[in-house]
């Protein structure tokens, strides 16, 4: 017997039975579909944060209160509200006496407050910085000005606008020298940022910001005394290793601490920010590879359950078919052509499916989200949908297929 009769029994068997092969393969491209989105999803969107994370610049070193190691995310990124971090830690860093190398910096208080104008009421980011601000982020003004540093330590009731907050509130309207509600306190609108995106190391975007100074964030909105956070701009990247050594011993001078294992704050660059969120989207992506892989093997033991019918309605055919010459082998490799043909099918069909839908989230992200989101199918992935569609078929098949290569002829025949 040729190899290519296998084949060709395989073959007639699956177009005699239609439907029932159909039902399979969709298992199969459910399965292989899943996983493809889900790998361009994840793909996607980790491209994404990290490129929004390398364009704040590579020359800011980020101070957040709480320590943590840096392969891990900093407690603020977990929700973790730390209270170590203060206004006058943040003078003592920008001092060059203590850090020699930092160019200028900007301290930070964040919260979510509603801020109303007229009849339009939103819950907003609120964010109080200090007056450098602008150039730490490298935001720009596209209507009125920014706040002096006069304005730092003061308690002035003045905001400046992210560009999506200014079209929610005012709409076409101008919107400077207005007055906007926030925790029934008015503010005045001085100024409308250029739209930014996002800013990073977990920091609101300013598009989406209300922004106000550091004091009246802490003192009238906020309530605190605390930062949430600090960030210095380096001289040059070649000096970011200097710059945090010698913010780390101006803060443990400062808070008392003589074991840096006692550390209540942690210093992070662009570099060791991009290592973390590296590590945790990993997590997350190959977490929801393996639970799309679970539809797999639900498609693989569907496999199994239709080639085993399938080996009991032709038992008498295999019998026959034993009967004048045919191998167990022979017998075995047509079933497994079957299941492999199968999951072969439905692989290829899933891969195809699971592209097109991925393409159209990325239509959908780009053009209703206005993300920068990178259409992302990897090669590899789909080398590891089909390899994994063969081997299910193998391995799914290799049973029933076994099964089949034992039957005996004379009971075969008897079969009915």
């Amino acid at each position: 017997m040729r190899f290519t009769d296998p084949v060709k029994i395989s073959y007639r068997n699956l177009v005699a039975n239609k439907f029932r092969s159909f039902l399979t393969i969709l298992g199969i491209v459910i399965g292989v579909g899943s996983v493809i989105v889900i790998m361009a999803i994840g793909g996607s969107a980790q491209s994404l944060i990290l490129s929004q994370i390398s364009g704040i610049g590579s020359n800011l070193v980020g101070v957040l209160p709480g320590a943590s190691d840096e392969k891990d995310p900093p407690a603020q990124a977990l929700g973790i509200i730390i209270t170590t971090l203060t206004y006058d830690d943040f003078l003592s860093l920008v001092d060059k006496k203590n850090v020699p190398s930092v160019e200028t910096g900007a301290a930070y208080a964040q919260g979510t407050q509603t801020v109303s104008h007229q009849d339009n009421d939103f819950s907003l980011a609120i964010m109080g910085v200090t007056h450098d601000y602008i150039n730490v982020e490298s935001v720009e003004v596209a209507e009125g000005r920014f706040f002096s540093l006069e304005d730092d330590g003061s308690l002035s009731r003045i905001v400046v606008l992210g560009a999506n907050v200014k079209e929610d509130l005012f709409g076409q309207d101008n919107a400077l020298g207005k007055k906007i509600k926030i925790k029934n306190e008015n503010f005045t609108v001085i100024g409308i940022l250029k739209k930014k995106g996002s800013a990073g190391f977990g920091v609101a975007s300013p598009d989406d910001s209300v922004i106000v100074p550091l004091k009246t964030a802490q003192k009238i909105i906020l309530g605190i005394n605390h930062l949430s956070f600090l960030r210095l701009k380096i001289k040059s990247i070649d000096e970011i290793s200097n710059a945090k050594e010698d913010i780390a011993i101006t803060l443990r001078e400062r808070h008392n601490i003589k074991n840096s294992k006692d550390d209540d704050f942690s210093v992070r660059d662009i570099a060791s920010a991009l290592d973390t969120i590296t590590n945790v989207t990993n997590v997350l992506k190959y977490f929801l590879l393996a639970v799309g892989s679970i539809s797999l093997l639900v498609g693989g033991v569907g496999i199994m359950n239709i080639m085993l019918i399938s080996v009991n309605q032709r038992i008498r055919e295999v019998g026959l078919r034993k009967a004048v010459g045919a191998k167990n082998g022979t017998i075995m490799t047509q079933f497994l052509i079957e299941s492999v043909t199968i999951t072969l099918i439905g692989g290829i069909i899933g891969i195809i499916l699971g592209v097109l839908i991925a393409f159209l989230i990325s239509i959908i992200i780009i053009n209703i989200f206005g993300y920068d989101w990178k259409f992302i199918v990897s090669w590899q992935s789909i080398a590891v949908a089909t390899t994994v569609s063969i081997l299910i078929g193998l391995i799914f098949g290799l049973y029933p297929a076994r099964k089949a290569s034992h039957i005996s002829p004379m009971e075969a025949l008897r079969y009915e």
